[in-house]
């Protein structure tokens, strides 16, 4: 299976890599102490701590594997300088019509999207909608509560 490009901004990178690091360093070692504790107490079978501290490690070892994974293949994308065109790393202002107020969205790589931060991805039915095109354009984009259009306001 070869590695899928992941794309990242240089932000996003840099807190994939934050968050690896407290899962090898800080997390994965705590477990390793609850674990040893946990086995200490005896039977296995019905031991709480155990199962729990068990299921954490898988949990943390599936992350750390995850964010290698995606940090291996990441490819840095960055915002240098102004555009007028909707690309990765763009931040853009749009509005829905009928509305009359902004929305700002920053298009990132799937690794890093989080909407809540106005951090959308580039695979999202917005921000697929919105890569390639220009300030003033007006925009259709199919969600799951039927077809929005949104006009392009502002591209930094």
């Amino acid at each position: 299976m070869a590695d899928e490009k992941t794309y990242l901004t240089p932000e996003g990178a840099e807190d994939l890599r934050r968050e690896l690091d407290q899962l090898i360093n800080v997390r994965r070692p705590a477990l390793a102490t609850k674990l040893k504790e946990a086995i200490a107490e005896g039977d296995l079978k019905e031991n709480a701590n155990y199962h729990d501290a068990k299921e954490q490690q898988a949990f943390v070892e599936g992350r750390i594997q995850y964010l290698e994974n995606v940090l291996r293949s990441a490819e840095i994308i960055s915002n240098d300088g102004s555009t007028d065109e909707v690309r990765l790393g763009s931040q853009v202002t749009i509005r829905e019509d009928g509305e009359s107020t902004d929305e700002t969205y920053t298009i990132v790589g799937a690794a890093e999207a989080n909407p809540r931060e106005g951090k959308i991805s580039h695979e999202s039915p917005i921000g697929a909608a919105l890569l390639g095109r220009k300030k003033g354009d007006k925009v259709k984009v199919a969600t799951p509560g039927g077809e929005v259009i949104f006009k392009i306001r502002k591209i930094n």
